[in-house]
Formats: C-alpha cells, sequence, structure tokens
C-alpha cells in the first residue's frame, strides 16, 4: 500500500473527479525511430505496445515540417513535436484539445531544460527514472494535474540533495 503526501492525495482526487481519461499514452522516441521513454495510461499487452508504436512512430517519422503535428491513427489522435533529436507523442482521446497538448509537450520539455540544462536524447536514456518520475508528477490516470514547474521538479531536488 503506498502513503501520499496531502498533496499527492489532492492531485489523485482531483484527477479522478467524473473526468475520463484523456492521455492515453505519452512517446519519447529519436530520430532513428527507437523509443527512448513510454508511459501508458491504459492497460495493452507488450504486443500491442510494440505494435501501436511502430505504426505511430513510422507515421509520425514519414511526415515533413510543413505538415500540422496531430495525426489520427486508429481510436487516437496522435499530437507530437520534434525537440532537436527526440520526437515527443502524445495519444489522446478525439475529444481531447490539440492545443492543449502540445502546451503540455512544451511544458514537459521546458522542465526537462530546467532539471538537465539543455535536454537531450542521451539525459533520457541515462536518467530514465527521472523523466518518469516528471511525467508521474505532471500526469496522473491520463490527466494533467500540475503545470507549475517548480512543484514538478522540487521532489526530484530533494532526491538529488539525498544523494
Amino acid at each position: 500500500m503506498y502513503v501520499y503526501s496531502r498533496r499527492r492525495r489532492r492531485k489523485i482526487e482531483r484527477s479522478e473527479r467524473g473526468r475520463k481519461m484523456g492521455i492515453r499514452f505519452i512517446l519519447m522516441v529519436n530520430k532513428q525511430g527507437q523509443t527512448r521513454l513510454a508511459q501508458y495510461y491504459e492497460w495493452l499487452t507488450l504486443e500491442e505496445r510494440r505494435a501501436l508504436e511502430g505504426e505511430i512512430v513510422r507515421k509520425c517519422l514519414a511526415r515533413n515540417d510543413q505538415q500540422c503535428s496531430f495525426v489520427e491513427h486508429r481510436n487516437y489522435k496522435i499530437v507530437y513535436r520534434r525537440y532537436a533529436s527526440l520526437f515527443f507523442m502524445v495519444g489522446v482521446d478525439d475529444d481531447e484539445n490539440e492545443l492543449a497538448i502540445l502546451e503540455f509537450i512544451h511544458l514537459l520539455v521546458e522542465t526537462m531544460d530546467k532539471h538537465f540544462g539543455n535536454v537531450c536524447e542521451l539525459d533520457i536514456m541515462f536518467h530514465l527514472e527521472k523523466a518518469h518520475f516528471m511525467l508521474e508528477e505532471m500526469v496522473m490516470n491520463g490527466c494533467i494535474v500540475e503545470t507549475s514547474k517548480a512543484n514538478i521538479l522540487s521532489p526530484i531536488q530533494l532526491m538529488d540533495k539525498a544523494h
């Protein structure tokens, strides 16, 4: 059983208040199509995840810079953005606001930039647990629950001080 802080419990309660899940998954993929981080908010088997990731990555990487950052695939809407050598891809429900998800991706990148200094693929690979921790602070059960960079990074900074 997990023991949550009061702040964390409030986040959980807010995320569960009558709102269905909006974000289904978040992927960070390099230009070669290798997945560097994957976080799912719905249950899929490993085979389903591999197939879904492969299809989405091929579809998004084949697009050029002049095309929009929204792609429909199966029953998902994929919102993606490229930062340097990494593609940040978020699979959402059809009724989710694409521009809000683009803002979320930008916030995620800014938060990682603030912690790592100019974030790159190697930062994600060598500090995967910190990247997951940032996502866990920001998104709970497919809902965005935290947007303050300071609040997202403060637990990570405390962990860094402890080591």
